[in-house]
């Protein structure tokens, strides 16, 4: 088990992303019978930290989940998020007070539970201070409908101002092999705050696991019109696979469990949440958490080119 900050919720050390099971990565091959088996199996497995949003789908995801859960709710520690809506086609962001007042009690219908273990505000909303977005977020916390409170994709400056008012539990952002950009900052402040750090697509949106192969993507793929997955840039990021599946056959593991257990060497507040759709994927991301990774590994690792192509 790991703490999630100083004094925080102990949670497993790798956690289950639920993104994919209904969203982003090709909604119509979802199966939903499959990803309820994949909850289920997680939780017996002691990946107990759930992670959802009540944008994806939009709510499907929720609702997936809350089924999935349901008699064996207390044995997750459910996160969810708040703050991202589609309008008109579109992803906006919105952090106004009622409305963050209104979506954690449409969150929990979904769910199908009284309380949300880790609320997070999935994205700051530039024309709403942030003071009084995370006001409202704390309000949810005294009312009992929310445990503890946590922020997505921030930087230190907003993290200083959250951190003021009400104090933060986790920060999750985008970190990877792949993607080290928090290491630079985000997550020293982290571990100097006594904050757990959630990193996000840990597996590199699956391209850190050397089965993603050019025009694999369906049109519903968010990845097919993603920067680094066209096909020059993902020729050039080979090279960062390679690397990963070479510590890899050393331990007789997958590229995947290296990519997670790296990860975890970076301290005991960071729980990574790859996302599956699939038990056995989930399986083996759960045993990352047993790999040790030698010095050589490490410096090898640290040696992998920077990606080529935009995040986003």
């Amino acid at each position: 088990m790991r703490t999630l900050g100083t004094s925080g919720p102990a949670v497993g050390p790798v956690g289950l992303g639920c993104m994919g099971m209904s969203w982003a990565y090709g909604a119509s091959e979802r199966d939903d019978q499959q990803s309820v088996s994949v909850l289920h199996r997680a939780l017996d497995l002691g990946v107990t930290l759930i992670d959802t949003a009540d944008v994806y789908g939009p709510f499907l995801n929720e609702e997936l989940v809350g089924r999935g859960l349901e008699g064996r709710r207390d044995e997750a520690f459910l996160a969810t998020k708040v703050g991202l809506v589609f309008t008109e086609g579109r992803m906006v962001r919105d952090g106004r007070p009622e409305y963050v007042r209104e979506a954690i009690d449409a969150s929990l219908e979904r769910l199908r539970t009284d309380r949300v273990d880790l609320y997070q505000l999935h994205r700051v909303d530039e024309a709403v201070p942030l003071e009084e977005t995370w006001g409202a977020l704390s309000e949810l916390v005294t009312a009992g409908k929310v445990r503890y409170l946590g922020l997505s994709e921030v930087d230190v400056a907003q993290l200083e101002a959250a951190h003021a008012i009400h104090p933060v539990t986790t920060v999750q952002s985008e970190l990877s092999l792949w993607t080290r950009d928090a290491l630079t900052d985000v997550l020293p402040w982290c571990q100097g705050h006594g904050v757990g750090f959630l990193p996000f697509s840990p597996l590199g949106r699956g391209f850190l696991t050397g089965t993603v192969t050019t025009g694999s993507f369906g049109s519903e793929d968010f990845r097919a019109h993603n920067p680094r997955f066209t096909q020059e840039a993902m020729a050039s990021n080979e090279a960062i696979v390679a690397g990963v599946q070479a510590v890899a056959a050393r331990h007789e593991a997958t590229a995947a469990q290296v990519a997670l257990a790296w990860l975890l060497t970076l301290g005991d507040n960071v729980v990574p949440i790859p996302g599956t759709k699939k038990v056995a994927y989930l399986e083996q991301n759960a045993a990352a958490a047993g790999l040790v990774l030698t010095a050589q590994d490490l410096s090898e690792l640290a040696a992998l080119p920077a990606p080529v192509g935009a995040r986003y």
